[in-house]
């Protein structure tokens, strides 16, 4: 029996994703070879990479002045390559602190540069966000960096940060293709793919052309992204299985509406589950309401022997990897694209029982 899955990441995937890579696993059209196998410079798998290229383009609207590179690393490694690419040594960068991984982002670029916190929210215990006249930012910054969705804390940006001619780097992780997006207002955008793209091993950058060629002597060749983009993110093997996969999520995106339909979709799913968090007794969603995420809903009981038992009598019902993150503790729901209302409306029903019995 599949369960429903509210993992942060590796993150469930579409079963009709999951069913076309299990019956093409063996022979992938009719090469008689599986996707793992091919070679990455043959010509059936420079159809999967156009597959990808064309797909996320399409998707996003991207415009053409952006190149779109596909690199391992994960985000993570981005945090490094973006002050790498971006930003030389003596270069001053803005931060805007809101959570686990911003400042991971800002503890990284301090490597390679000198970091100006232009926001932090670290004070309100990462519940909030800056308002958009309070960021103090930098004159002169190579570039502005944030986290539009803090996946730990359930914490998302309302807005798009105004930087004026200053690139904006974002780490959308966990919100791209969740709803239409405005590339043109980016300098750069890196995604991990394990949330609503595909399988973990593949790292999504889309950056602004002007900001190719910038990368310090020492980058390293597979973090420099003009070299990435030269070589159409084939400078080295690439994680094959992980772009095919994404590829036919992207697919799968297409044919159920795009992200038009996937923002409505997403919305109301959330939207469902802080109404009954929110209408609860006993749980509580610590963050403020203006800047919720849509894509991780974090809650607490109040009581660590009740959390054990919440997840317990979770499992068994079928409803998976609901424990919050180490370093916060407590419940989180991640409601990526994959994740049905079907699966939503099992947790609301469960919630509702549990605290029946034990409110």
């Amino acid at each position: 029996m599949r369960v429903f899955n509210f993992a942060a990441g590796p993150a469930m995937l579409p079963l009709p994703v999951l069913e076309q890579a299990r019956d093409e696993l063996l022979d992938w059209r009719g090469c008689g070879a599986s996707v793992m196998e091919l070679s990455h410079r043959s010509k059936a798998f420079a159809a999967v990479a156009e597959e990808l290229q064309s797909g996320l383009r399409e998707l996003l609207g991207i415009p053409g002045h952006y190149r779109v590179l596909f690199l391992q690393g994960g985000a993570t490694g981005q945090f490094s390559a973006v002050p790498l690419n971006l930003a030389g040594a003596d270069a001053t960068v803005d931060y805007l602190n809101t959570g686990y991984w911003s400042k991971r982002a800002s503890n990284e670029a301090q490597r390679y540069c000198k970091v100006h916190i232009a926001a932090d929210e670290e004070a309100s215990s990462y519940t909030t966000v800056p308002e958009p006249g309070k960021l103090e930012l930098s004159s002169g910054a190579a570039y502005v960096h944030y986290t539009p969705n803090e996946t730990i804390g359930g914490v998302e940006f309302p807005y798009i940060p105004d930087t004026g001619r200053v690139p904006l780097v974002a780490d959308m992780s966990s919100t791209i293709l969740s709803r239409p997006l405005d590339v043109r207002r980016f300098g750069l955008i890196y995604a991990g793919a394990q949330k609503n793209i595909g399988p973990a091993g593949l790292c999504v950058v889309i950056v602004r052309e002007d900001l190719l060629g910038r990368a310090r002597p020492t980058t390293p060749s597979v973090f420099d992204y003009k070299r990435m983009a030269d070589d159409t993110s084939l400078l080295n093997t690439p994680p094959t299985f992980s772009w095919y996969v994404a590829s036919l999520t992207l697919k799968w995106l297409k044919g159920e509406g795009g992200l038009t339909a996937m923002a409505e979709r997403n919305g109301a799913k959330a939207q469902a589950l802080y109404q009954t968090i929110d209408a609860s007794g006993l749980y509580r969603n610590p963050v403020a309401k203006n800047c919720r995420s849509w894509m991780n809903v974090v809650f607490t009981l109040g009581d660590a022997e009740l959390d054990k038992r919440f997840l317990a009598e979770a499992r068994t019902a079928g409803l998976t990897n609901l424990e919050g993150h180490r370093s916060l503790g407590g419940m989180r729901a991640s409601l990526y694209n994959a994740m049905p209302r079907a699966g939503v409306q099992a947790l609301i029903d469960f919630m509702r029982d549990f605290e029946r019995r034990n409110g």
